[in-house]
């Protein structure tokens, strides 16, 4: 592989491909030669793709996932836009110029609608559609010049908004071909193959843009002015013209400057960064380019973008210059939000590009482990990856990292240049260039926010003195100090033991040393660090108890394993005095013979539980528990709890408050001074959650104590004891003092089990969990308040247990709520419904559940359902919360006496899909008919007919049916049909009592108007007369006519209904006589074959 060559200073920016999208193609069925994507648009939240066909697909970005598909007969998409400011609004132009708006209505769970339709541009091609920035307004242009507009009506706005139908206005004819539209605070831009105009269409007046014409495709943009000093001040507007060149115009049309891009173009293009081949960069000159600017688009961050058929252009017209220029083959459209490209080809297929700088492109390929290309992009951007900006996105350990991923055998030359790369590297922050080249050649360093430079040597170098550090991390400083580093020199220990509190003070004046190598560094490091530890003296004394709590444990285990191993000589390797070693080791034989103690306790429960007399025996398990319990409160229990079981305080506790600084002594001191206090406090405030065992424990012993422990807590949350009975520790003190011993997954799953009766248990749990998780690093992802990235974050710990992922859930609901719960049903199985239940509100619980059921297949989605219930009590549960959210008005659906109202099953259930699938899900008998009685009673008529069907209840059925007066409801396929001449008889009657009650309901308009208006015209009424003709329909005219006789039902038939009976007459005789026909031809047949 040659030497990849270096772009030049002025580029620090890329357009990379990170998502291959020929997969989405493919299963949409895009990608055969009948089938292509047309056009194409992007916002926040949604893809859309036209198609040949007519269909309209709407990819939802999160994921790739398909959400809609809408379908039109009046010709292929040629045109689709996203409404920008509600993504509930999407407008499409067909080839026959036909323009749509649809309303998705997917926040309601509702069908997509056509709120508006224009056939204003019959018969000509749709060039472009523009929304209106505020109000749902389209504007549309076509080939022949017009350029109209059309209002959507949306139910958003209040009731009967979606019944107004708006006109479609004209705004003006141009010259020729609309190129482009833009629209901007009132102003509209229509730039034509020969003029820009600028419309105000507030007050219908008209500007030209500049005096000159032109003749071609030339497009135009708004350019707003919203970032720094610029904020608040009237947009810009940019005109392509001929030869490489773009006004920059006022927002009153007024030409202010031309600028000229032909020469900055004469520059190599850069190479397109992508996974499908390996990046080219010609450092060749190139010629003077001039182009027509067919489109110009606001992009990014102050950038504007255009594109041929060949390449892609991004500028920065403040400066005049060119961002950058990539060749993309074969284009044909580009749709961007904000720093995303997703460019259409002529074949059909589906490019996603971003823009970004070369070290985020880096970081990105870095994570995504593309070795090869991130070492190309950094020898290729050597001074932008070297630059000391660039170490925030890639530190030198990352780049390390890279090298050695990098295979030599492979590539031999990306390994050398990547090694000058490094060499060139400039640390964070740093004084000036000049002084950067001062660095050794062995070692680079980073200068912290707080002003701490931290040295990072190379690996197969040395640094001139030896170091160790012991990082340590405070929650309440992490975000300001990220990493404090105390450093000891082995040649500068004290070993002069005149006084513990001298010792410690030298030790802490020792152990805040660094040296470094810098010539630009005149002050001695003792020197400089002195104001650094002024600076951060806060967090110091915060941070010196747990470091000497972890020194101190950590250097007693070293002595435990050295004894035993045999080695006697320690002296050489402590900084310690005589008298306190001796008085550690003094303190050796209490500590193992507490772990013996522990182990011989715990070996002999577990004997003892082996035995099923003991296992099966609720009352002999709690007392073999209780006497294991107190080994475990004397050597693992807390301090307080701990000295009381033993009846005396502990030595090794003592000695080792004299091992820690004077300061920590003092506290301790302190703390014993006001034991009762502490203890008075602790009757009122429960304990504190222990993730951390206090002492060290061997591994095996570890795995047992953790099978005890959990069983020990499942029984005391299980049992139902009376507390004056109980001695021992209850389920919720045992988990907190005890955290760290127990199966967190079987505590979880515990936790779900009791969370109706103990709610108290699984708040505890989930305050254990937070505190466990606090260090991981999705937390401070989380805490950037990002929830995309913070979900992207969590999939990347996949695979994970369920207790720490629902710490981080936990965290992200808190932070962001429903739109968090929403997204949870990516990480099924893994977290259930179950857990989501006791982490979310009722509301946002019944989203995520709809969520997941919808996620399956329809023909999946009743078993998934039926699979989620565990218990089968939650399905009542579910139902009932389904039926109280998001739901109709009682008033509205129920009469003062308990009946249903008048068309009231024709309301709008939020959850009325997963309402249907949990009345089909199979149960027994009593379950069904309190689910029914459910149904009733809230009014959800259609749940209600469809389980009486299911309970042969069919009499309650045909009543409600009566009382709804819909007769859709015995003839759609679904419906409730009569099967015999008795439940005839029985409909009949029951609708001529109830036809009297409906109309006064219907004159009344509790309902609105809305349902009363269409209502005598929508021929769907139950009455005597629609039920006879059912009947004559099913038994003949007839037969109908003799059952209203025996209801004793005087009936006049309309002249319609009449003449449906007489032409049911004539169909009968007619199929009579044919089928009479039919027999004897049959008959002929038979007795000439026997002859």
């Amino acid at each position: 592989m040659p030497l990849i060559p270096v772009v030049p200073e002025n580029h620090s920016h890329v357009l990379a491909e990170f998502d291959c999208l020929d997969p989405l193609l493919s299963a949409l069925r895009l990608d055969s030669g009948r089938l292509k994507c047309t056009c194409l648009a992007v916002s926040r939240k949604w893809l859309a793709l036209g198609t040949s066909a007519g269909g309209l697909h709407l990819i939802q970005k999160e994921g790739w996932k398909q959400r809609l598909i809408l379908t039109h007969k009046e010709g292929s998409i040629t045109q689709v836009a996203c409404c920008p400011h509600d993504e509930d609004f999407i407008a499409i132009a067909t080839s026959q110029g036909l323009v749509v708006v649809w309303e998705l209505q997917l926040e309601r769970r509702g069908r997509p609608e056509r709120v508006s339709v224009s056939w204003e541009h019959r018969g000509q091609t749709i060039t472009s559609l523009c929304w209106d920035t505020s109000t749902l307004r389209v504007f549309v242009g076509d080939t022949g010049g017009k350029v109209s507009f059309l209002r959507a009506g949306s139910s958003k706005l209040g009731k009967g908004s979606t019944f107004v139908i708006f006109p479609v206005q004209t705004v003006t004819t141009v010259d020729s071909r609309v190129v482009q539209l833009g629209y901007q605070d009132g102003r509209l831009l229509v730039s034509s193959l020969s003029r820009c105009y600028l419309c105000d269409t507030d007050r219908e007046k008209f500007w030209r843009v500049g005096s000159k014409e032109r003749d071609g495709e030339y497009g135009a943009c708004f350019y707003p002015q919203n970032r720094g000093l610029l904020v608040g001040q009237p947009p810009l507007l940019y005109s392509a013209r001929p030869g490489s060149r773009i006004w920059e115009a006022s927002f009153n049309g007024e030409v202010l400057s031309t600028h000229q891009f032909k020469q900055t173009l004469a520059c190599p293009p850069l190479p397109l960064i992508t996974y499908r081949d390996e990046p080219h960069y010609n450092p060749a000159q190139k010629s003077p380019q001039s182009i027509a600017f067919t489109k110009l688009l606001y992009f990014g961050d102050q950038n504007l973008l255009t594109w041929t058929d060949s390449a892609i252009y991004i500028f920065t017209p403040q400066n005049g210059q060119v961002l950058l220029w990539t060749e993309v083959k074969d284009l044909v459209n580009i749709a961007v939000y904000r720093n995303e490209l997703f460019c259409l080809h002529g074949s059909g297929r589906l490019s996603h590009l971003s823009l970004l700088s070369a070290e985020r492109c880096v970081e990105r390929l870095l994570r995504r482990e593309s070795w090869p290309l991130a070492a190309g992009v950094c020898c290729m951007f050597q001074h932008t990856v070297t630059s000391s900006r660039a170490r925030k996105s890639i530190p030198i350990d990352r780049l390390e990292h890279l090298r050695s991923q990098l295979s030599s055998s492979t590539h031999p030359e990306l390994c050398v240049q990547l090694e000058e790369v490094i060499s060139k590297l400039e640390p964070l922050d740093s004084a000036s260039s000049s002084r950067r080249s001062s660095i050794s050649s062995h070692e680079s360093f980073n200068v912290l926010d707080c002003g701490i430079y931290r040295v990072i040597s190379r690996r197969g170098s040395q640094s001139e003195e030896e170091t160790s550090s012991i990082i340590n991390q405070s929650a309440s400083e992490e975000e300001r100090l990220k990493e404090f580093s105390f450093v000891q020199e082995e040649d500068q220990v004290d070993q002069d033991p005149q006084s513990a509190e001298r010792v410690e003070a030298e030790r802490s004046d020792s152990g805040l040393q660094f040296h470094l190598p810098l010539s630009f560094r005149p002050k001695p490091p003792r020197i400089a660090l002195q104001a650094v530890k002024d600076s951060v003296s806060s967090f110091v004394k915060k941070t010196t108890e747990k470091i000497n709590t972890l020194q101190m444990n950590s250097e007693l285990w070293q002595r435990t394993e050295f004894r035993e191993g045999g080695q006697a000589d320690i002296s050489a390797t402590t900084s310690f005095s005589e008298e306190m070693d001796n008085e550690v080791y003094d303190e050796m034989p209490t500590v193992e013979s507490d772990m013996q103690e522990l182990r011989s306790a715990t070996e002999r429960a577990i004997s003892q539980i082996q035995d099923p007399l003991v296992l099966l025996d609720p009352d002999c398990l709690g007392e073999t528990l209780l006497e294991w319990l107190v080994v475990l409160e004397r050597i693992l229990g807390p301090a307080d709890h701990g000295s009381a079981a033993a009846g005396e305080p502990r030595e090794s506790l003592t000695e080792e408050k004299t091992e820690g600084p004077p300061e920590l002594g003092e506290k301790e001191d302190r703390c014993d001074s006001s034991e009762k206090e502490h203890e008075v406090s602790n009757e009122t405030r429960p304990d504190p959650v222990r993730v951390a065992s206090p002492k060290a424990v061997p591994t095996d012993l570890l795995a047992d104590l953790n099978q005890l422990a959990t069983l020990y807590t499942e029984l005391s949350c299980f049992r139902k004891e009376e507390e004056e009975d109980e001695p021992a520790l209850g389920c919720i003190p045992f988990l907190r003092r005890y955290f760290f011993l127990l199966d967190q997954e079987r505590v979880r799953r515990m936790c779900l089990l009791c969370h109706q009766e103990q709610p108290e248990v699984q708040r505890s749990f989930t305050e254990a969990m937070l505190d466990v998780t606090q260090h991981s690093k999705v937390v401070e992802v989380i805490q950037r308040g990002d929830l995309l990235r913070s979900l992207r974050s969590l999939r990347e710990l996949q695979p994970c247990s369920a207790p720490p992922l629902l710490a981080h859930l936990h965290r992200l609901y808190e932070k962001h709520g429903e739109a968090a719960v929403r997204s949870f049903t990516q990480f099924y199985p893994t977290v259930t419904p179950a857990d989501i239940m006791t982490m979310a509100q009722q509301s946002h619980f019944l989203a995520y559940l709809d969520n997941l059921v919808q996620s399956q297949t329809e023909e999946d989605r009743l078993s998934f359902l039926q699979s989620l219930l565990e218990p089968e009590s939650l399905r009542q549960d579910w139902l009932e919360l389904a039926l109280t959210h998001d739901a109709p008005q009682r008033s509205d659906t129920l009469t003062p006496d308990g009946e249903p109202r008048w068309h009231s099953h024709c309301f709008s259930w939020g959850y009325g899909r997963l309402l249907s699938l949990l009345i089909r899900l199979p149960a027994d008998l009593s379950s069904k008919q309190k689910m029914a009685e459910t149904c009733r009673s809230h009014g959800y008529w259609t749940g209600y007919i469809s389980l009486c069907c299911e309970l042969q209840r069919r009499t309650e059925a045909f009543s409600a049916i009566c009382r709804l007066d819909d007769i859709s409801l015995l003839q759609e396929a679904g419906g409730v049909e009569p099967q015999t001449l008795e439940e005839w008889k029985l409909l009949i009657r029951l609708s001529q009592r109830c036809s009297g009650a409906s109309d006064s309901d219907q004159l009344t308009g509790v309902n609105g108007s809305g349902w009363s208006n269409g209502s005598d015209d929508c021929g769907g009424k139950m009455s005597p007369e629609t039920l006879t003709l059912m009947l004559a329909r099913c038994a003949g005219p007839d037969r109908a006519m003799a059952v209203l006789e025996e209801c004793g039902v005087q009936l006049d038939l309309s002249p319609h209904s009449k003449l449906v009976c007489e032409l049911l007459r004539v169909t009968e005789k007619r199929q009579r006589a044919m089928i009479q026909t039919m027999l004897e031809r049959c008959d002929r047949f038979l007795w000439s074959q026997h002859a």
